[in-house]
């Protein structure tokens, strides 16, 4: 009797690495994240520098070339085609979800809900997308813009002070917590931070414009032309070489 049950055992337990149990693994390739090979590889960094170009649609003629399956591909595609104000975007970033590129999914559909003005499924996707990869930069700013965009200003403050922190060379973050300080009208810490992040007088201007957007309900006042003109002045002088 003992010797049947210990068959029965290794006939179960190898039963397991035979019928399809190995998908549920962590490191499998069920969700398209296997590793591009090297030409794949070169191909996708090709068609990001086409992106970053400008040139979209060689950046997606380059992505079609390649297999759908490996969620690098749809994440590019996804990007490329939500740049171009494409419907099909929409669904490769859901085909994200549940893959190793889950973080990338639900920030592609928070952006795509925030363009359109759906701030509670923007808010939705972006907490989503922060648990799974909080030290993302670009992640922690967006959802700092939909809590500025919701007048939730302490929790778009903490956003964007962490995505600055976490990456201080990138200024997005930096032009939007201006944008935040001139709602307030706190022009000191304001012109302190233009100071420190460098930001041109078009970037001070296009934060004077944002914040008028946010002014606009009723019983708001509007930003002060004169103030913020002290800031790009200020901003200018700063820049000149000695």
């Amino acid at each position: 009797m003992k010797s049947v049950i210990a068959i029965l055992g290794l006939v179960l337990l190898s039963g397991c690495a035979s019928d399809g149990s190995a998908r549920w693994l962590a490191g499998t390739n069920a969700g398209g994240c296997g590793k591009p090979t090297s030409d794949q590889e070169l191909a996708l960094n090709m068609a990001q520098d086409m992106a970053d170009e400008g040139r979209l649609h060689a950046s997606l003629a380059h992505l079609e070339s390649l297999p759908p399956d490996l969620a690098d591909v749809r994440l590019r595609k996804a990007r490329v085609l939500r740049l171009l104000g494409s419907n099909e975007a929409e669904p490769l970033y859901k085909s994200l979800l549940g893959t190793c590129r889950a973080a990338e999914g639900e920030h592609g559909l928070g952006q795509l809900a925030a363009a359109r003005g759906d701030n509670g499924q923007a808010l939705m996707h972006l907490q989503a997308a922060v648990k799974l990869s909080p030290t993302d930069e670009k992640i922690r700013n967006d959802l700092g813009v939909v809590y500025l965009n919701q007048l939730k200003l302490e929790q778009a403050r903490f956003q964007f002070l962490t995505a600055i922190e976490l990456k201080q060379s990138d200024s997005l973050a930096a032009l939007n917590l201006v944008t935040l300080l001139i709602y307030q009208d706190d022009w000191t810490h304001a012109a302190e931070l233009v100071s420190r992040a460098g930001l041109t007088p078009d970037q001070v201007n296009a934060a004077q414009a944002r914040a008028d957007q946010l002014k606009s309900a009723p019983g708001s006042s509007p930003v002060k032309a004169d103030k913020v003109a002290a800031m790009i002045d200020s901003t200018v002088v700063a820049g000149r070489q000695p």
